[in-house]
């Protein structure tokens, strides 16, 4: 059910990339676009005291600009700075009301995605007044696909997985003389990635300020969910920075059929390593076969524990989530975004995750973090594992 590792190949050293003041940046950027309120963080002291620890936060992403997940950050943040760059403007200058009224044409943006990256690109795509292509693998739900196109970006899904969608997409943006909005990084590929990670930051710079305000808490713990990392190493950079490298233990989690982080970590040269083939699990988003190269340095050298789970941790995480304790807020928690309040609840009422616990350090005097990273985006299966129970843990 689960698999974790100590990172041992962990030095603490922080990144100029993910600092505290790129996050602020990045924070007026996306204050300025309408609809901005920082998302709400959900404090849950009756699961806390069930699992007998002082504290859970869950900062929960599903209210986000009304798209029921956090992926318009780095999406609005990358298209905000490439149109900047073709302007020849710095991001601060940049007025998304009237920036299309500077191009003859609009721009198209291309992006692959499991469903909620390229939702935000389309977004964001719509709200500057350009356009957006949007490839997805095969097997992706008619909920996902119907909501892209419904920010009016042309969808098309593939008959390949996830890293091979990412490749037929930046094949067709450079046949095209297309702008490829990617979450990962190859060779000769790294500033847009870099940007989208930095733009996911915003979330943690809100969460920093809402512990300080509302709790008067700094977190012990923060769990982190992964696909190609490109969210977990902006939040992690930004949380060094915040707290420093040995302020807190980060617990990032994978999906068991694509955890190409936690097998890296795990392997003996502490080398980026590749999960290969269909990569199916009900948590889409985090269903990624390669790391990202922008943000693994920062995950190897600040990520403390690494943990693979199976699907039916995540499933969980969602009836946990969504039918609380006496006292406590429900949260509409979907498949990417409940894994780890699923592993915080198995690593916390199961016997036989005592001892990982025990190493991890989850104890009564722990405040940990968690970042709920989208609500009921495939509404279907939400009510099948809600509703009806499926895959129990």
């Amino acid at each position: 059910m689960l698999k974790s590792c100590k990172n041992r190949f962990r030095t603490g050293e922080t990144s100029s990339l993910f600092t505290k003041e790129i996050a602020s940046n990045t924070r007026k950027f996306h204050s300025q676009i309408e609809g901005y309120a920082p998302t709400p963080l959900i404090a849950l002291p009756a699961l806390a005291e069930a699992l007998g620890v002082k504290g859970i936060y869950v900062k929960d992403e599903s209210h986000r600009f009304g798209l029921n997940a956090f992926k318009v950050l780095g999406g609005s943040y990358a298209l905000g700075r490439l149109l900047a760059k073709k302007l020849d403007l710095n991001i601060a200058e940049i007025d998304l009301k009237t920036v299309s009224e500077k191009f003859p044409d609009p721009m198209v943006f291309t992006t692959a995605t499991a469903g909620n990256h390229g939702t935000g690109v389309a977004w964001a795509a719509r709200a500057m007044g350009q356009k957006a292509v949007v490839y997805m693998p095969k097997g992706s739900p008619q909920a996902s696909v119907d909501r892209i196109r419904g920010l009016g970006a042309e969808c098309i899904v593939t008959d390949v997985n996830y890293d091979d969608t990412v490749r037929l997409a930046s094949k067709t943006a450079e046949e095209n003389g297309w702008e490829l909005v990617q979450d990962t990084a190859w060779d000769g590929y790294d500033e847009i990635p870099t940007w989208i990670s930095q733009g996911y930051m915003t979330m943690a710079d809100e969460a920093d300020e809402q512990l300080k305000e509302v709790a008067g808490e700094t977190p012990t713990h923060v769990m982190l969910q992964a696909g190609v990392g490109a969210m977990a190493g902006g939040v992690l950079g930004y949380l060094v920075d915040a707290y420093g490298s040995d302020g807190f233990t980060s617990v990032i989690s994978e999906p068991r059929a694509a955890d190409c982080l936690y097998r890296s970590v795990s392997s003996d040269t502490g080398r980026m390593m590749a999960v290969e083939g269909d990569l199916s699990s009900i948590m889409a988003g985090l269903a990624c076969g390669e790391p990202n190269p922008v943000t693994w340095p920062i995950l190897r050298d600040c990520g403390t524990h690494f943990v693979s789970a199976i699907d039916n941790v995540s499933a969980t995480g969602m009836r946990v989530l969504g039918n609380p304790l006496k006292g406590d807020v429900a949260i509409t928690g979907g498949e990417s975004g409940a894994i780890n309040a699923g592993l915080l609840y198995a690593l916390k009422s199961k016997e036989e995750f005592a001892e990982l616990a025990q190493n991890i350090g989850l104890a009564e005097d722990s405040v940990v973090l968690i970042f709920n990273t989208e609500g009921d985006t495939n509404p279907e299966r939400y009510r099948k594992i809600v509703w009806e129970g499926d895959l129990p843990l």
